[in-house]
């Protein structure tokens, strides 16, 4: 008995170490660049997209509102007080939309994260995150044009916690916290992961996601709601999954699905749209994360 546990647990060791080693660069680079982005960036993507509202744009606002929101590095705390201020100066709620969807699908740190599941996902998860921005300003636009969709009442800018006099401190600091946010999610995914590689047969997620499977985006999407924990964390698993026959169409859509319905920002978005709104938020990432995944399929596989 205490060999059998003596073996799996060098089984477990084995494969933990090996998507540890795969992944832990991509985690770390993502760390220094998301850091940077917040220390040196931040401010200046924020006033760039405040910017926007005195130019007389239109609908067309929402491209660059889109763009963005990927190059925010706020998390959806984050991102909706900064909405907040962006609506009680008077901008546009379509051009809003844009900005608070594509930040939530992506960040300039998860995007780095990506590129351990290979170049070619780490551009369909961009190229996605940016038209679901879009298609989510392009319907606010559409039916939302004379009636509010958000209620930002509640909301205040956030306590800016980059505010060390010392640059390098201050990189450092923030550094630290990402740190702690992440890594304890990055490593809860690389021990799924390792259990999963030693004790699912691949034949199970062929039969789910496999690239001749017409509703493997829909599984993907579905089970992107229950799963997505961290951007970080879920790398290891996706990887593990593509390696066994997943379709970058489910990759796709698990990707577009996980952080738009993830529970702890699931809350906060409640708070800002109220429950009717809510709902239509839930039927659009669902819609859009599937709608993504099987394009791709379709574009990558023919089905």
């Amino acid at each position: 008995m205490i060999e059998a546990l003596h073996r799996e647990f060098i089984y477990i060791w084995y494969y933990f170490g090996l998507q540890f080693r795969q992944i832990f660069f991509y985690w770390a680079v993502g760390i220094l660049i998301g850091s940077l982005m917040s220390v040196f960036l931040k401010k200046h993507i924020h006033d760039r997209m405040s910017s926007l509202g005195k130019r007389k744009m239109g609908i067309w606002g929402i491209i660059p509102a889109s763009a963005l929101g990927i190059l925010s590095p706020l998390c959806m705390y984050g991102t909706i007080p900064i909405a907040a201020s962006f609506s009680k100066s008077g901008m546009r709620e379509d051009w809003i939309t844009a900005f608070m969807m594509s930040s939530v699908l992506l960040n300039p740190q998860l995007f780095f994260y990506s590129f351990a599941l290979g170049t070619e996902i780490a551009m369909l998860r961009l190229l996605a995150a940016f038209i679901c921005g879009c298609a989510g300003g392009l319907l606010i636009h559409i039916f939302f044009k004379q009636r509010s969709f958000y209620k930002f009442t509640d909301f205040d800018l956030p306590e800016n916690r980059d505010s060390e006099a010392n640059i390098v401190r201050r990189l450092l600091k923030n550094m630290g916290r990402n740190i702690r946010i992440t890594f304890p999610y990055f490593l809860l995914g690389v021990l799924l992961t390792a259990l999963y590689q030693r004790y699912v047969p691949s034949r199970w997620v062929t039969g789910l996601f496999g690239a001749n499977q017409g509703l493997g985006a829909l599984m993907a999407a579905a089970l992107g709601i229950p799963l997505y924990t961290c951007g970080g964390g879920t790398i290891p698993l996706i990887a593990a999954w593509l390696g066994e026959g997943m379709s970058k169409g489910s990759a796709t859509a698990f990707m577009i699905a996980g952080p738009a319905t993830k529970l702890t920002n699931l809350g906060a978005v409640k708070i800002v749209l109220g429950a009717k709104h809510f709902i239509l938020y839930l039927v659009f990432s669902i819609l859009m994360s599937t709608g993504a995944g099987m394009l791709v399929d379709l574009l990558f596989y023919g089905i």
